[in-house]
């Protein structure tokens, strides 16, 4: 049996008498777009925040690469190679491109320029920016120095997820990509999350759209009253049936990964 690249035991995660997550578990394989779907107050969010590092579980237990680890914070799981694009993107809109690509991971110039003046080596920044634009085929963003504020929402999409496949070493994570956006724009999105797959690294996908769920997605992790109710896959179950479980309009089926 394959190793997940990343996985969840028993996660629980209580805010007083609320309980976000109970016994929550994941797995994330090698190669693979996993999809996680729930309704409102399912407790998605919050499982997707223990395996970001933006929130400690009071219990449970979190691998990555067959590891235990523990994410005090954000920064400790991005160097840990898990990088998470959440549903504002979190991008600065008045930053180029190239900027908001190593945002918070600047590169400074050789020598004394860079140790001692602090000075930004932004030829090769935007270099490295055009490099792995064009490795996702991002082919529209022309001007690597051109503000963030002036893309359309799916470009700004594009440069969040450009970012995390630049930096993400092991996995990403994209919360609601596609949100927002209009059909052209989200089919670009959509066809971003197979190429960052095809380049070598799985991704958990959240989404409250079924039809771009079935459509990029290996297997689907359906989560109802804060725990993992199954995962099934587009191929054994159809929108209608996912649906039904994720209600509880219909009993889950024994779990298929």
């Amino acid at each position: 049996m394959t190793t997940p690249v990343l996985e969840a035991r028993g996660i629980t995660k209580r805010y007083g008498r609320v309980t976000a997550i109970e016994s929550g578990d994941l797995e994330l394989y090698p190669g693979e777009i996993l999809a996680v779907i729930g309704d409102n107050g399912a407790g998605k969010s919050s499982l997707i925040k223990a395996l970001s590092g933006a929130l400690i579980p009071d219990s449970g237990e979190i691998y990555l690469d067959g590891k235990r680890v523990h994410f005090r914070n954000p920064m400790e799981a991005r160097e840990a190679g898990i990088e998470t694009v959440y549903q504002t993107l979190a991008v600065a809109p008045g930053l180029d491109i190239a900027d908001n690509l190593f945002l918070g991971r600047e590169q400074r110039r050789s020598g004394p320029l860079g140790s001692v003046f602090r000075m930004l080596d932004r030829k090769h920044m935007r270099s490295e920016a055009r490099r792995h634009m064009s490795e996702l085929g991002i082919g529209t963003l022309q001007n690597i120095g051109q503000a963030v504020e002036s893309l359309s929402g799916g470009q700004r999409q594009a440069v969040a997820v450009a970012r995390s496949a630049a930096f993400g070493s092991k996995v990403v994570i994209l919360d609601e990509p596609t949100a927002a956006l209009g059909v052209k724009e989200s089919n670009r999105v959509l066809q971003l999350i197979r190429d960052v797959r095809d380049r070598g690294l799985p991704v958990i996908l959240i989404s409250h759209n079924m039809p771009h769920v079935f459509e990029v997605a290996d297997r689907i992790h359906i989560q109802r009253l804060g725990r993992r109710a199954t995962v099934i896959t587009p191929k054994s179950h159809s929108m209608s049936e996912a649906v039904a479980i994720m209600t509880g309009a219909a009993p889950p089926p024994p779990q298929a990964g």
